[in-house]
């Protein structure tokens, strides 16, 4: 196994605690589980689960191409509700629209109690290099 490469993207949300954007181990790419955040992690989070997901997977996105890569090298994605039957169905209308219906990664979905910033969504993935 070669060593992890760590990375840090310029212009990616800034972290809310200590980690890494995304760590990379032989071809594996391991993004951090992103929030609706952007560069100020005290400012506002999007209101309504809607926008709050969206802007996660637009964090997630930048992430993604800052590496070379695209939501089609996403092999896995867990994502996290804190109000899970009330936003479920929502949150899911706006992730489909990043995934062809063919092409979807392997996907947990988990009720949590709560997240960092008081986000109602938090999204982590699991890419692949081609």
């Amino acid at each position: 196994m070669s060593s992890p490469i760590f990375h840090m993207l310029a212009g990616a949300p800034a972290p809310v605690a200590p980690y890494s954007h995304a760590v990379e181990a032989d071809g594996w790419v391991f993004v951090t589980g992103q929030l609706a955040s952007g560069d100020d992690p005290t400012a506002p989070l999007p209101e309504g689960i809607e926008a709050e997901t969206e802007k996660t997977m637009e964090n997630l996105r930048f992430v993604l191409a800052g590496l070379g890569l695209g939501f089609e090298n996403v092999v896995q994605a867990r994502v996290f509700l804190t109000h899970f039957k009330e936003d479920y169905a929502a949150m899911n209308a706006v992730y489909a629209r990043y995934f062809p219906g063919d092409a979807r990664p392997a996907r947990t979905c988990i009720g949590v109690t709560g997240l960092v910033c008081d986000a109602r969504v938090e999204i982590d993935m699991i890419a692949r290099r081609p």
